[in-house]
């Protein structure tokens, strides 16, 4: 019998709070001008896009993953995105799967250890956990942009 670990979330809140963080992560990229979501950068960091195709090849490979517990290692997305529009469909559609996938979890998988990517060994809590801030670390790098390019970024509280 497995036990469970205090709960102080519940998985309907977990998604709700991470399709929150994708919701505004989604009007970040409808705030920059498109030839600068593909060309600029700061630093020699990466451009949006680029950060963007990153959270893509993360939120539903890995969560997909997890439902299955089939480890894949990590891999950029194969299809090359040309215009701000088709991410954001790519987005849109990521946002449903996740909410798909999220419903086969049970409260009990979240203490599971899943080796994402073939990489790192964690509780699934700690995975779903890092799927956030790895976005929010990014999306903080596209708030540097958009004000680096004269554009007032979406205000942060608003998801």
């Amino acid at each position: 019998m497995k036990t469970l670990a205090a709960q102080v979330i519940t998985p309907e809140d977990l998604l709700k709070h991470w399709q929150g963080h994708r919701a505004l992560t989604r009007h970040v990229i409808e705030a920059f001008p498109e030839k600068d979501f593909f060309e600029f950068s700061i630093g020699g960091m990466r451009t949006f896009a680029k950060l963007t195709d990153e959270l893509l090849s993360i939120a539903v490979p890995a969560l997909k993953g997890i439902v299955k517990r089939e480890v894949s290692p990590y891999s950029e997305p194969e299809e090359k995105l040309i215009f701000k529009a088709q991410y954001l469909e790519k987005w849109d559609e990521a946002t449903a799967e996740i909410d798909k996938y999220w419903q086969e979890l049970t409260i009990e998988d979240f203490n599971d250890t899943f080796n994402l990517f073939g990489q790192y060994e964690f509780p699934i809590i700690h995975n779903v956990l890092y799927f956030i801030d790895n976005e929010v670390h990014h999306r903080g790098q596209g708030y540097v942009y958009l004000r680096a390019l004269g554009i007032e970024p979406p205000f942060f509280w608003e998801r």
